[in-house]
């Protein structure tokens, strides 16, 4: 089974992100078939698990935590660009819990359960990535 399906509207796709699928995973793959380097992501959906990623701006370092439990994407935010000639996805999601509080923050990773519906939407051309090693630790837009 693929990993998603989608339909172009006008200059944007619609997109549907198969269940149990690893979210990231496959948009990284539906870039990359699309031949985008540059856009904005927006949609919601439902996961099992979602690995979250915060960044200590005062060791530069990134700490990983993971929740493994049925959620709802009540919204994810993101934009696409390339670093060393790959796609590269800065994603951020909120998430609701069974108790109906939420969490949320830079999405590393999460897997589908149900469904997970996206508009992808292409700008022309390409941004880049650098990492900025010397003052924020991060990787920020190439213009």
């Amino acid at each position: 089974m693929m990993k998603y399906q989608y339909s172009k509207h006008g200059d944007r796709y619609i997109l549907s992100i198969a269940n149990h699928e690893d979210l990231t995973a496959a948009i990284t793959a539906f870039c990359k078939e699309n031949d985008i380097k540059c856009g904005a992501i927006y949609g919601l959906g439902a996961i099992s698990s979602l690995t979250l990623r915060y960044y200590s701006p005062v060791t530069k370092q990134y700490v990983d935590k993971t929740f493994n439990e049925q959620m709802e994407i009540s919204n994810l935010t993101g934009n696409i660009s390339s670093k060393d000639g790959e796609v590269y996805l800065h994603l951020h999601v909120t998430c609701g819990r069974a108790d109906y509080t939420c969490i949320g923050g830079h999405m590393l990773t999460a897997t589908i359960s149900g469904a997970c519906e996206l508009v992808v939407e292409p700008f022309p051309g390409q941004i880049g990535r650098y990492l900025d090693s010397e003052d924020t630790g991060l990787n920020l837009y190439k213009f």
